[in-house]
């Protein structure tokens, strides 16, 4: 009927060496939960709409409410997601708190995500 099926490997050879050079260079635990987390933090087509608009502009909460035609308290919530991944920044002016990309290094992670998924 044409279904894909998942190729295996149907040989019971391991190549220890391969595996061995392999998992002397994999990262800490620690830092591959870390780095998961950052890409749940891209998980959610809400905020990745809030980076797309700090990409242009520092935009405070009510900006953003505005743009994405949401509530404030919504718009809050996915901020502190950001915020906690290390994704957004913030700066306060009297009593509005402005949100901008933490680095450029988002702008990079959110453009090859986009390539690829244009390829």
């Amino acid at each position: 009927m044409g279904e894909n099926k998942l190729e295996s490997c149907n040989c019971t050879i391991i190549h220890k060496d391969v595996v061995e050079r392999v998992k002397e260079n994999l990262p800490e635990e620690e830092i591959l939960y870390d780095l998961a987390d950052l890409f749940k933090a891209f998980s959610d087509s809400t905020r990745i709409k809030i980076l797309h608009a700090l990409f242009q502009e520092e935009l405070c909460v009510c900006d953003l409410a505005a743009l994405l035609e949401m509530t404030q308290s919504a718009i809050s919530h996915q901020l502190r997601v950001l915020k906690s991944n290390k994704l957004v920044k913030f700066r306060r002016d009297g009593k509005v708190i402005y949100y901008s990309l933490a680095d450029d290094h988002i702008k990079h992670i959110f453009h090859e995500g986009f390539k690829h998924i244009l390829e």
